[in-house]
Order: C-alpha cells, then sequence, then structure tokens
C-alpha cells in the first residue's frame, strides 16, 4: 500500500454504516464545489449583515494517514486564524473528528471514535459522494475537497454562505458524575426557523495534543493536533422557531484522562438534520471555575457510536 493511500484509497460511504443507502456521484475532487440547497430563501441567504459570522470548517483525519499531519498544521493555522492566505478575512471555526478505519495500517488513532467515520458517511451521502477518504474538509456541511488542496479549501470557504452566529447568552456547567460534565445553555437565533429542521449542536474540542508515533505510515513522527473533537451531541431541535426566542438545551461530556480546561473549548452550531447544512456557529471558551470542579477523570472519552445512525 502506497504512503498516500490515505488520500486515494478511500472507503465505500456506505460501507459497515447501518441504516445507509448507497451513494450515486463522481469522485471527491469533482464534487468539490458542490452545495446543498439551503432552508432559506435567496434573499434571506445574502450576506448582508453576516459578513463577519464565523463559518464551520470540518476535518476528518486520522493519525494512521501518512497524507494528513501536513494538512494537520494547515488546519491549526486555519482555525487560530492565521491562514489568511486561505481564508482571507473570513473568521474560521475549525473542528476535527479522527476516524478509525485507518488504524489497521499499524497505528490505533488515540482520537480515532466509529461515531465520527459515521458523521463523515452521513456527510459522503448529503453530499452524494461515492467514497470517505482522509483528509477531507467539509466547509459549512455543504461542500468537501482534499485537504492538501489548499486552493480548493480556499474556493470553497470563499463560496460557502454565511449566516448569522447562534447568540449564546448564558451557559453553565455541572458535575453529574466524577466523570462527566453536563453543559447547560440558553441562545437564540436571529432568523425565523421555516420549512426545516434545525438542530442544535455542541462540540467540546481539545488542543495542544503531541503524539509520538510508534508504527504504521506516521512511525517515528511527533504528531500534533488541535481542535480534536472529543465529544458532540445534540442538544434540542428547531422547528417552526420564531427569530429571536430563546432556546435552552443540555448535553453531556464525557470526560477523559488529563481534561485540562485551558486546552478545551465549546462549539455550538446549527445544523439542517436534513441537508447537514451549518446555519452558524459559536464559539464558547470554558470558564476557569471549571478547573475546581473537574477531578483528574480516569477515563477516556468514548463517544457514542449511534449520534449518527
Amino acid at each position: 500500500m502506497s504512503r498516500l493511500c490515505c488520500c486515494f484509497q478511500r472507503s465505500k460511504v456506505n460501507d459497515g454504516a447501518e441504516n445507509s443507502t448507497k451513494v450515486n456521484g463522481t469522485r471527491a475532487e469533482n464534487k468539490a464545489s458542490k452545495n446543498v440547497k439551503t432552508g432559506v430563501s435567496a434573499d434571506e441567504g445574502k450576506r448582508d449583515k453576516q459578513s463577519q459570522s464565523p463559518l464551520l470548517v470540518e476535518l476528518f483525519t486520522s493519525q494512521g494517514c501518512s497524507s494528513c499531519p501536513p494538512v494537520e498544521l494547515e488546519f491549526a493555522r486555519l482555525g487560530q486564524g492565521q491562514a489568511t492566505d486561505i481564508a482571507g478575512d473570513v473568521p474560521v471555526i475549525a473542528l476535527a473528528y479522527h476516524v478509525e478505519y485507518w488504524n489497521h495500517l499499524g497505528w490505533r488513532d488515540p482520537f480515532g471514535s466509529a461515531a465520527w467515520t459515521l458523521r463523515q458517511k452521513a456527510y459522503g451521502e448529503a453530499l452524494e459522494q461515492d467514497t470517505i477518504y482522509t483528509p477531507e474538509i467539509v466547509v459549512q456541511g455543504g461542500a468537501h475537497c482534499v485537504g492538501n488542496k489548499t486552493d480548493a479549501v480556499a474556493s470553497l470557504i470563499k463560496a460557502a454562505p454565511r449566516f448569522p452566529s447562534p447568540d449564546v447568552q448564558h451557559v453553565s456547567f455541572e458535575l453529574p458524575t466524577p466523570s462527566s460534565i453536563q453543559v447547560s445553555l440558553t441562545l437564540s437565533y436571529k432568523r425565523k426557523v421555516d420549512k426545516q429542521d434545525l438542530d442544535v449542536m455542541v462540540a467540546i474540542y481539545q488542543n495542544g495534543q503531541v503524539t509520538d508515533c510508534t508504527a504504521g505510515e506516521n512511525r517515528g513522527k511527533l504528531l500534533t493536533n488541535e481542535f480534536v473533537v472529543r465529544g458532540l451531541e445534540k442538544a434540542c431541535t428547531l422547528h417552526d422557531w420564531p427569530a429571536k426566542k430563546p432556546i435552552t438545551g443540555q448535553v453531556r461530556f464525557k470526560l477523559w484522562d488529563g481534561f485540562v480546561r485551558a486546552k478545551c473549548g465549546l462549539v455550538v452550531f446549527l445544523q439542517n438534520s436534513t441537508t447537514l447544512e451549518i446555519q452558524g456557529a459559536e464559539r464558547v471558551e470554558l470558564p476557569e471555575s471549571i478547573e475546581s470542579m473537574v477531578p483528574n477523570a480516569d477515563v477516556e472519552a468514548a463517544p457514542s457510536d449511534d449520534l449518527f445512525t
């Protein structure tokens, strides 16, 4: 197997996914410019008053893929607001999902999860891909391209529809058990949600991860990973929801060994439950007070594999 296998030898979209339907379409590279339809009118979809709203850019990656480490470095710059050569003046929120289907190459990705593979397959169906692959970039849930094609990433960011960010007004935290954290949110959205369902999703991510890779395609490399998604949960679903009406929701995340508040953050985003288009995202910092609440957890994060079945 060649050292670029992760980019060019791809897993079928419907392999191993429950309730998955067969996808028709051309190869990923030829579908990079595809955008799914929005749930708003053409006039509402214009970028007026949303020019400063961030885009959600998601990366599907693996420590077992030799093509991923260089993309991870560029993705970190993108999420940190340093990749103006790619994003221009568009603010970006980054989330990286580590899939597990390259573990058979000899290295088990410590952040890999079947739940993230299922999320990628859901995008594969929505975007009419015939395969899934790493490293894959998905912009606003509506278009994808190979992650190492920076010109294509830049084009997708430039062309992506902009939506107002959810206004996160209040966030509170509890520890229902020593190994989990509960997040309660109050937010609002500037637009009326009509003729579609929007899921209010909350992701918890971890920065500053360094791994000494001792096997597989990246053997001997020191791998750095940023914006690593450790949990993703749905807080609620909006249906026929008036603009600016308060929204409340609650999610619970499992903690992991070595949890450090300063290295973590939350992302709240609205996602069309049918098309998977992202219609607004916002980053939320974890307050310092959490440090006194959270003990050193002795369990690893284990995202539920039924999130996208």
